[in-house]
């Protein structure tokens, strides 16, 4: 019979089914690789629109021509980020307290058939953000627990600010116009969640493409060449045949998504891009949810054979010696009502696995590790996914561009850190170049 089992022991098993062809070429010392201190910052509600608005004073003129955001703000990041973190410009809703800058320091080598990334940076908090979409039961019923340091019901002092931390990557390799000079604000626009002018529930459901074929509910990320009108609105999107076209020809971004509450416990990062909207891969991702959200009743609970407990209680958010997420093939136990929940029980609203399927599992190996107020990621990925349909495929002594964001204190949508995009070279000089190992 398994003994309990600890965090980090439930991490190690995962990883053991993996860890000898995660290292195979990867760097046995990093301290041989050089090192990219890449500044992030926080950008507020400076969208693709105000990019290209009298707003953007005397360089409005020039983003809509396509000149770089780097040839006006090189060197610029940490007096925009305390600028607009303070609420004095581009943020209508500062959190107190909140970092204006943060370094992101890159290391990259690649051994002919993978890329590896080593990501490090300091935290904010002087904890993990390791939770997301909790469910709690006050005695009667489930219902979803803390949220984001931005919400209302948080920063109201109505739920606890709880909410993953997170690290993306975006990749293009020269097929989307425009973002080797601007980045990832070629994909943040006026009527997304948190930005202005914000779509409501109801319009995007009424959408035709947005609402009715990709059943969604709100807008996220997306490129201006999906839309029909020069000022890239939100509901003025192309055909679905259209953007089909569009990303046949390539014309999408890669994003991955490094997550510490649903993918981070399974050593794995999810796969998607940026198109018409921010879509995962196909296939199986390695999160679902966990909970049945018309009911709001949980479909698995903590197996308590396995780590000693069938649910959580609020002070264990703090223990690192306790795992927060329900992993499928490790410590998960189908849902039992009558098992003795009681008031201030919680558990995971999303339910993990290791068994991906297609390109949506083909980030295989991420693996961050919280210590001492900072985050260490080793992330690796195949050249050549063999999913040119969903991935860039990268080969040695190419140049792609990419941009990075890390999700820090509780928080999501605009109140990132994000970078102005830089070059990454295999094998071949660049901002960060991704050194030969053998």
């Amino acid at each position: 019979m398994l003994g309990k089992l600890t965090a980090s022991a439930l991490t190690l098993c995962l990883a053991a089914g993996f860890a000898a062809s995660a290292s195979a070429g990867a760097p046995s010392d990093w301290s041989k690789i050089p090192t990219k201190t890449v500044k992030l910052f926080y950008p507020g509600q400076s969208s693709y629109q105000w990019l290209r608005s009298p707003g953007h004073k005397r360089a409005n003129k020039k983003t809509q021509k396509g000149d770089s955001c780097i040839s006006c703000h090189e060197g610029e990041e940490e007096e925009i980020g305390k600028l607009i973190v303070s609420g004095e410009r581009l943020e209508p809703a500062p959190i107190p307290g909140k970092e204006g800058v943060k370094d992101l320091h890159v290391q990259a080598a690649h051994d002919g058939e993978y890329l590896y990334l080593r990501f490090d940076w300091k935290t904010q908090l002087n904890q993990e953000g390791r939770m997301h979409n909790m469910v709690r039961y006050d005695g009667k019923e489930w219902a979803f627990y803390g949220s984001h340091r931005a919400s209302s019901k948080v920063r109201e002092g109505k739920q606890p600010p709880l909410y993953e931390d997170r690290l993306a990557i975006m990749i293009d390799d020269g097929s989307v116009p425009m973002f080797a000079e601007q980045g990832c604000w070629l994909t943040c626009h006026n009527g997304m969640r948190d930005m202005p002018d914000m779509a409501t529930k109801d319009q995007v459901k009424a959408h035709a493409l947005l609402g009715k074929a990709l059943k969604k509910s709100d807008v996220r990320k997306y490129l201006p060449q999906t839309r029909t009108d020069g000022a890239a609105s939100w509901d003025k999107t192309k055909s679905a045949a259209e953007i089909a076209k569009i990303k046949a020809a390539g014309g999408f971004v890669d994003l991955m998504q490094w997550r510490v509450a649903r993918s981070n416990a399974v050593g794995m990062a999810d796969d998607g891009y940026v198109l018409e909207y921010r879509l995962f891969d196909k296939g199986k991702k390695m999160f679902s949810w966990n909970v049945d959200r018309k009911t709001m009743t949980p479909k698995y609970m903590f197996d308590e054979s396995k780590v000693g407990f069938k649910a959580l209680r609020e002070g264990d958010f703090t223990d690192p010696g306790k795992p927060t997420a329900i992993i499928e093939e490790i410590n998960a136990k189908p849902y039992d009502p009558k098992a003795g929940f009681k008031e201030g029980d919680i558990l995971p609203g999303r339910l993990l696995t290791a068994r991906t399927t297609g390109s949506a599992g083909d980030n295989d190996y991420a693996k961050g590790v919280w210590k001492d107020g900072a985050y260490t990621l080793v992330f690796r990925r195949k050249l050549d996914t063999g999913h040119p349909g969903d991935d860039k495929i990268l080969k040695v002594g190419g140049v792609y561009t990419v941009g990075f964001a890390v999700h820090d204190d509780n928080v999501t949508t605009r109140f990132h850190h994000v970078g102005f995009p830089l070059t990454l070279g295999i094998g071949v000089k660049a901002d960060i170049t991704a050194v030969k190992v053998d």
